[in-house]
């Protein structure tokens, strides 16, 4: 089974954001992500990080204005010298953080913005930021977000379309973050699309479907669909990014059950 994270943005919200890392690993996550955290000085969350044992495994660069509906920066025409900042600032934090990969948010260009020069924007901004990454040593994730629910207008919101801009990149540095979530709400066969897309999956998201909850409150066959991982090679991070239906600490039991099917398919 692959190692198992939480997203401290969305869980263990009932503690100040400092005191979730070791409130995950009290619960028996392997590591953590986060969406953005910049709220906080890199030093004292290195801290935090540290007392709980736990690696930080990813986070997003800055978004934009988040708070007026922006979700990214990469493929937004003329918001060039932005990114190239927040590219910047996400790859301090990386550095302080010993965070190995950072999430690229694609963006809402809007209908006024030509859908190609949007993507020609995007692929841009990769190839500059992935030769910066890698000369940082970082690997750059983008991940398909729906636009069905939760994000209406992202520029990627299918494993394909996400695959086109990875390839139009072309780098290394640049891979696919999968989170089973969103792409089963655009209405994928999620085992085929995972062995389809494998080789370019750095890192794979999850909550429940219908809803985003945890594990359990859907139909998503999770034990299945990670095994199906395990079976195809994947040794990357699976994190929990959902919202929980009570506070976090009491809704946890499916870690467990996890990890008793799993023990179970080996036995």
């Amino acid at each position: 089974m692959p190692r198992i994270a939480a997203n401290l943005t969305l869980l263990f919200n009932q503690h100040p954001f400092l005191e979730r890392p070791a409130a995950a690993a009290a619960a028996g996550f392997q590591g953590v992500e986060c969406l953005f955290p910049y709220q906080w000085p890199a030093e004292d969350l290195r801290a935090a990080l540290d007392a709980a044992g736990l690696p930080l495994v990813l986070f997003n660069l800055p978004p934009g204005d988040w708070g007026a509906g922006e979700r990214g920066l990469a493929g937004l025409p003329g918001r060039e010298a932005e990114f190239r900042d927040g590219l910047a600032r996400a790859l301090d934090y990386a550095r302080v953080l010993d965070c190995p990969r950072l999430h690229c948010m694609a963006g809402i260009p809007g209908d006024r913005v030509d859908p190609h020069r949007a993507f020609d924007t995007l692929v841009a901004n990769l190839s500059e930021a992935a030769a910066l990454c890698a000369r940082h040593d970082r690997m750059l994730t983008v991940e398909p977000i729906n636009s069905r629910l939760d994000m209406p207008g992202y520029l990627l919101d299918t494993p394909a379309r996400a695959r086109a801009v990875i390839e139009a990149v072309g780098h290394p540095a640049v891979r696919l973050q999968y989170d089973l979530y969103h792409a089963r709400v655009m209405g994928e066969d999620l085992f085929a699309s995972l062995a389809d897309c494998l080789p370019l999956i750095e890192h794979v998201q999850f909550a429940d479907y219908p809803g985003r909850h945890q594990p359990g409150s859907g139909t998503l066959p999770l034990a299945a669909l990670l095994a199906h991982l395990d079976a195809l090679g994947y040794t990357g991070w699976a994190s929990a990014e959902y919202f929980p239906l009570d506070d976090a600490d009491g809704g946890l039991d499916w870690l467990a059950n996890l990890r008793g099917e799993a023990g179970s398919l080996t036995e």
